[in-house]
């Protein structure tokens, strides 16, 4: 069976790198907030171009800490894209605010800057533009909106690490952004972990203290927060792969330049650079309203594929309280019924890539 993602190919480049990183900490009986921790966050900073960078105990953290740090609270109302997974909207709720979903661009999958507009109301305090599949939002546009309307914006860049626009990465573009360092992220530890960026320093003092129970040391405790602390043997793994991310993300938009000559005519593909956007292929997600029969095809191949997302988050069931019903946001519900993400990972070699383009070609014949 062709995986979705071979994290074994990327293990036996790094393996004897990650074990050094990994004893040094284990000898050095400092596993908490410790000095791989300050490293990972200082060269993640200066990667990313923000002024600070928090470690985290996973994405999902990352979005609520830096949230918390925003100030939202019961009664805001946070703009966001249905078409992503669950942790975006989630968080929202557990700090009892209210997720308002806005539709998304058909041709890029992100969220619609036409569509939030409609969305605002007084209660707006803050956007969430989630870079889907390692495609930067048009934060253009999304930022000029903040400024006139007197919202935040945080970006969720769960999936978009090295991604960027006109040579500013994601993360630095708004004022905050949370990344996920999930295994199968383009920058993945060898479990959960998370980073918050900004380039305000009082963002960053907060979110600072909210990780560490609302605590700066010495059991005096600021404020009510939390216990979400990235590990230093997460980051010691991290540090070794932050030095390749360029390399990585070079590879999967090598690969899916690869898939989008082969499969060209047969569905439509996802867009790669334009304008200044650099797109790092989390995912390779094509449409196409044979969707199930292509997958399916797949399957009886040996080919993994992955639906992301099937079901719109404002669709979904734990959400049913807020009240949308189908049709609200049609493009985001087409395109839950048309998209497909193929395997996409560095090192997936172009013979397996060729042959997967057969596969759909001459399921859509």
């Amino acid at each position: 069976m062709i995986p979705m993602l071979d994290m074994r190919k990327e293990l036996e480049l790094v393996r004897d790198e990650m074990l050094s990183a990994m004893r040094e900490v284990v000898e050095s009986g400092q596993y908490i907030l410790g000095r791989k921790v300050e490293e990972f966050e200082r060269e993640s900073a200066a990667y990313l171009g923000a002024r600070h960078a928090i470690g985290v105990a996973s994405g999902t953290d990352a979005l609520l800490l830096a949230l918390r740090a925003l100030d939202i609270k019961q009664g805001d109302e946070v703009i966001t894209t249905p078409f992503t997974f669950f942790a975006t909207a989630e968080v929202v709720i557990h700090l009892r605010a209210t997720p308002v979903f806005a539709d998304i661009d058909p041709a890029t999958l992100n969220i619609s800057p036409e569509s939030i507009e409609k969305k605002l109301t007084p209660k707006t305090r803050a956007i969430i533009p989630v870079h889907l599949f390692g495609l930067p939002a048009d934060m253009e546009k999304i930022l000029e909106m903040a400024q006139r309307h007197g919202f935040k914006v945080l970006e969720d860049c769960a999936q978009s690490f090295g991604a960027g626009i006109g040579g500013e990465k994601t993360g630095s573009i708004g004022d905050a952004g949370s990344f996920s360092f999930y295994p199968s992220k383009n920058l993945g530890g060898c479990g959960d972990g998370g980073l918050i960026s900004t380039n305000d320093g009082e963002l960053a003092a907060r979110v600072r203290l909210l990780r560490n129970h609302g605590s700066k040391g010495g059991y005096i405790h600021e404020a009510i927060g939390y216990n979400s602390r990235l590990d230093e043997l997460q980051a010691a793994i991290l540090l070794v792969k932050l030095k390749r991310i360029d390399e990585y993300n070079r590879k999967r938009r090598e690969k899916a330049d690869l898939y989008s000559r082969h499969l060209k005519g047969a569905v439509l593909c996802p867009p790669n650079d334009k304008n200044g956007f650099t797109h790092v292929f989390h995912q390779y997600t094509i449409r196409d309203k044979r969707r199930d029969v292509i997958r399916e095809r797949l399957r009886e191949e040996g080919v993994s594929s992955m639906v992301y997302y099937p079901v719109p988050l404002h669709l979904q069931p734990a959400l049913k309280f807020l009240g949308y019903k189908e049709g609200d946001l049609p493009a985001a519900e087409k395109a839950a019924k048309e998209v497909l993400s193929l395997p996409i990972y560095p090192e997936l070699p172009e013979s397996v890539i060729e042959r997967i383009a057969r596969i759909i070609q001459s399921a859509c014949s």
